[in-house]
């Protein structure tokens, strides 16, 4: 247990659990307002709106991207002038018009504005509910903590992406599949309005004991200077690079191959469900050994992944493969925050996780605008091989710079701990 100098105030998930859990649950309606529109928007681009260059088609990916991106960015300052739990309020006052707007958005530009909004709401709610969760985890059990996080909002998207699909196969492309988005809006506004408590007494006690040093300039360092911050930033990039790309481009290829609506669905469905309980178990993992090993593996089973789903055809290979790029995603996701939580001071912490959100999410739009070229010019899986490339260089090139900190082992160290623990263990019970 983290004690701090402020009795009253306890650190760690168990001292907390009230409110971490309160917060996980908030973090997956934040999920589930990007997850309703994953699986049929590019759908909808063409059969309602006669959109079919792809570059065009991505454009609500690059207004989300750079919103999301923007907002991520003033996530820091805003949470120390108007606190963690307004922030995330505020976030969801933004995000409650998104559904309306895509309703019955009369031209593509609706919609293009719609995820504008869209951004800047999931900038703020899940900015602020990644901070309130590290401010109640403490060191010991932060990875864990970030794992649960991205494990409910990416779960969350899974869901709400099959869910969306359904119904626009039974029903039609609009309304049905956006009422989800308006009961999201409503529980989340209602739920921090009335359950959640701020956690700015948790920063100042950790503040108190923690031996990590300010940042000298908090943009630079995290966007390059610092080896660790700054790799991490990179690799979180190149991931939702990627991960822009998927979510564009994804759909359109499926439909291609002969896919159905409800096939496309389960298919969108696959990879973050397995992205969000993968992270169950990378997050913790990450608690005890060194990070840069996940943030390779991660890196280069995604690359893979995605190398692969450019030649398949058939559902169960696609399932496999997004299967597996879940997974790569999972191993990498809560290791970025758990890593810049554990390369910052307190003090700096807020700051530092939105520049970093930033340059991630800013990922979303550069992926989005170079793969949509990609296809135009060369075809869907032209685009994919090249992101596929890319990743696989982010992640060698990450593991080459960042450096472990001495109290974490290697993957392959921590392994041969737990072997040697075992055969001690089991040489004790035969004497």
């Amino acid at each position: 247990m983290a004690t701090t100098s402020n009795p009253t105030i306890e650190l760690g998930l168990r001292q907390n659990w009230k409110q971490f859990t309160l917060l996980v649950v908030i973090n997956a309606f934040v999920g589930g307002m990007v997850g309703m529109e994953r699986s049929i928007l590019p759908q909808l681009a063409e059969a309602e709106f006669g959109i079919a260059a792809k570059t065009a088609i991505l454009s609500f990916i690059v207004a989300f991207g750079i919103a999301k991106a923007l907002a991520n960015l003033s996530t820091g300052l805003l949470a120390q002038r108007i606190g963690r739990k307004n922030l995330l309020l505020l976030g969801w006052l933004l995000g409650l018009p998104v559904p309306f707007l895509l309703m019955f958005a009369p031209t593509w530009g609706w919609v293009v504005a719609a995820n504008l909004l869209l951004g800047v709401h999931q900038g703020f709610a899940w900015s602020a509910t990644v901070v309130m969760k590290i401010d109640l985890a403490g060191e010991r059990d932060r990875g864990l903590a970030m794992g649960l996080n991205e494990f409910a909002g990416y779960l969350a998207v899974a869901a709400a992406a099959f869910a969306s699909a359904w119904l626009a196969g039974a029903y039609g492309l609009r309304p049905y599949p956006f009422y989800l988005g308006v009961g999201l809006s409503v529980a989340g506004i209602l739920s921090t309005l009335l359950l959640v408590r701020d956690t700015h007494a948790h920063v100042v006690a950790e503040a108190v004991q923690s031996p990590v040093k300010r940042l000298g300039h908090i943009f630079a360092d995290t966007t390059w200077r610092h080896r660790n911050l700054g790799s991490v930033t990179m690799t979180g990039l190149v991931n939702n690079l990627n991960d822009g790309m998927v979510w564009g481009l994804l759909p359109l290829l499926l439909v291609q191959r002969g896919m159905t609506l409800p096939e496309v669905g389960i298919l969108a469905a696959v990879y973050p469900a397995v992205w969000g309980v993968g992270q169950l178990f990378s997050g913790r993992l990450s608690d005890f050994i060194c990070k840069k090993d996940l943030l390779l593996w991660g890196m280069l089973v995604q690359g893979g992944a995605l190398l692969g789903l450019a030649f398949v055809g058939q559902f169960w290979l696609f399932g496999g493969l997004l299967a597996l790029l879940g997974w790569g995603t999972a191993m990498v996701y809560p290791t970025f925050l758990a890593s810049i939580a554990e390369n910052t001071h307190p003090y700096d912490r807020a700051k530092s996780l939105g520049v970093f959100r930033f340059w991630r999410d800013m990922g979303y739009a550069i992926g989005a605008l170079l793969t949509g070229i990609l296809a135009d010019a060369f075809g869907i899986p032209a685009s994919i091989v090249a992101v596929g490339v890319l990743t696989l260089a982010a992640g060698l090139g990450a593991n080459y710079r960042m450096r472990c900190r001495t109290d974490n082992p290697t993957f392959w160290g921590w392994v041969g701990k737990k072997w040697l623990f075992q055969v001690k263990l089991t040489d004790h019970g035969h004497r």
